[in-house]
């Protein structure tokens, strides 16, 4: 922690401004060596030349010193504004380093805040998936998160516990004495309450992934019912290869593009049917798989054929997964002669993909739209997920030890759900899990 660290806080690429940070107890003489400067005001935007360590000009650039504690990390911080591109920053990059600064590690500029009690998890991670939003409602979530809505959500089921668990410690002291019944009616219903509102909040979590990772839509049917017309349809140029040769498509096609406020990932599948062709039957496979994995599924029939076995496939494929997935059932080819025949199957749409999708875009839009921004908090990690899971477990299993009066297994549950949502905003695990944590996040974050 007593090492001065520098890195690029900017992607990579041509663009009109880069950012290089510093952060550390020489954070500030290393910008005095690189500037030739002796003074910077604190907060204040500084226009200056730099210089690399032969004294030689690198660029001009705008340099602004925060004072620690009263920066990102806590910590002296310098961020040297320079003008984009691959060479100059990465020139100012060295000289740094040649300074005395060391490269960062992938995210350790959010631990050093993290371990200087700047931050805690929650924001931590917040701020990591804010820079890969995938929805304006995903980005209005994370924000609210970084000024510390989920850690006031925490810190407020925490105490609750604790209040509870203060009721069983004190009665262990005096373990002659049995807990009231009444109070033992009173500690029941609180820990119901709880349990419903972390269980709602799950829930509510989970139903709504797809805003924070980007959904995922899946496009199935048979061979040539049009799925890659409908993909180029829907990303606007000729991305998959359209042909009448049934299998053309051998294998997933995923791409990205935005629909309303959303940025989505789309797949075009191979088409699903019985072959003996050893490569396109791996990617009848990966379809089978794409639709495991998506949050809305697509399932495309052809207007202008006979419905046949195939089509009887895909129906069975959607029934099994009507109660998983958001599934539209849509006509396709409907400018051709209508052949379509299969009894009971109800469509949701009717369209023809090479001319006009809009109607389909619409209903995607509306679909996404379903998991807008509300006022309940939101787990957004797999790691928040888990520590929830394991609270609402062990308030599950402190309720018949409390029916018994064994208190002290009883307080054995309820610590656990303490440490478990104490995880989620600054646990007690070691450095390694901390430093897998925030090795996930950008270098220069």
């Amino acid at each position: 922690m007593n090492e001065t660290i520098a890195a690029i806080a900017t992607a990579n690429g041509i663009g009109s401004i880069a950012i290089i940070r510093l952060s550390g107890e020489k954070a500030l003489s290393i910008a005095k060596q690189l500037t030739c400067k002796e003074n910077f005001t604190p907060r204040y935007a500084t226009l200056t030349n730099i210089y690399n360590n032969e004294n030689e000009l690198i660029d001009e650039a705008i340099v602004i010193y925060f004072q620690g504690p009263y920066s990102f990390t806590a910590e002296d911080v310098v961020e040297i504004q320079c003008h984009g591109g691959f060479i100059v920053a990465q020139s100012i990059l060295r000289a740094a380093l040649k300074a005395g600064a060391r490269l960062a590690n992938a995210g350790e500029f959010s631990k050093r805040a993290f371990l200087n009690g700047r931050i805690d998890l929650s924001e931590a991670e917040a701020i990591a998936q804010l820079i890969e939003a995938k929805s304006e409602d995903a980005a209005k979530i994370l924000a609210s998160q970084m000024k510390g809505s989920l850690k006031e959500f925490i810190e407020q089921v925490r105490d609750e516990i604790i209040h509870i668990l203060a009721y069983s410690e004190v009665t262990i002291d005096y373990a002659e004495e049995d807990l009231p019944q009444d109070l033992v009616v009173q500690i029941e219903s609180k820990l119901k309450q709880l349990y419903a509102l972390l269980e709602k909040t799950l829930i509510a979590s989970k139903s709504r992934e797809g805003l924070m990772q980007g959904f995922k839509v899946a496009i199935i049917g048979k061979p040539n019912v049009g799925k890659s017309s409908l993909l180029n349809a829907l990303l606007n140029y000729n991305r998959a290869i359209v042909s009448d040769i049934a299998g053309t498509t051998r294998d997933t096609i995923e791409e990205q593009v935005r629909i309303g406020t959303h940025l989505i990932r789309i797949v075009d599948t191979a088409g699903i049917r019985e072959s003996n062709d050893e490569i396109e039957r791996i990617g009848i496979q990966r379809s089978l798989e794409a639709i495991h994995e998506s949050d809305i599924v697509i399932a495309l029939f052809d207007a202008s054929r006979v419905a046949d076995a195939q089509d009887k496939e895909i129906v069975k494929l959607i029934a099994s997964n009507k109660e998983k997935k958001e599934i539209l059932v849509v006509k396709n080819k409907i400018d051709l002669e209508e052949k379509f025949d299969l009894p009971g199957l109800t469509f949701d749409l009717a369209l023809n993909s090479k001319s006009d999708v809009t109607a389909l875009v619409k209903k995607l839009e509306e679909i996404m739209d379903r998991n807008n921004v509300s006022d309940e908090i939101m787990l957004i990690s797999e790691r928040q997920i888990s520590a929830v899971e394991t609270t609402m477990q062990n308030i599950q299993e402190a309720f018949e030890p409390l029916k018994d009066q064994e208190l002290e297994i009883f307080s054995f549950h309820l610590n656990e759900a303490v440490k478990a949502m104490a995880g989620i905003t600054r646990p007690f695990e070691n450095d390694e899990m901390l430093d897998k944590m925030f090795g996930s996040f950008c270098l220069g974050k």
